[in-house]
């Protein structure tokens, strides 16, 4: 049996713990859309190409195609898909 989606209004940092502690649900692959400010668009990530500062909570880090890092504040994140199939979805 599948995992349930979860609801929209569950706090990012919760289902970040849930992918991380949860491990039948965390089996999935987790892609996250993140809004590009200079691209005006949703970048779309796999959860395992981003980096985790455990000492800012507020922010992960990416690195571009030229291996460039940026940090990306957590409130940029508009979607998370688990398995192709949208689970979250922050309210405008």
């Amino acid at each position: 049996m599948g995992a349930k989606p979860l609801p929209v209004m569950t706090p990012l940092h919760e289902l970040l713990s849930r992918i991380r502690w949860d491990h039948e649900f965390g089996k999935g692959r987790f892609v996250f859309g993140y809004e590009d400010h200079i691209g005006h668009r949703i970048v779309q990530l796999d959860v395992h190409d981003l980096a985790l500062d455990p000492d800012n909570p507020y922010l992960f880090d990416v690195y571009d195609e030229e291996g460039a890092m940026h940090s990306i504040p957590f409130h940029r994140v508009k979607q998370v898909f688990r398995d192709g199939i949208l689970i979250w979805q922050r309210r405008h």
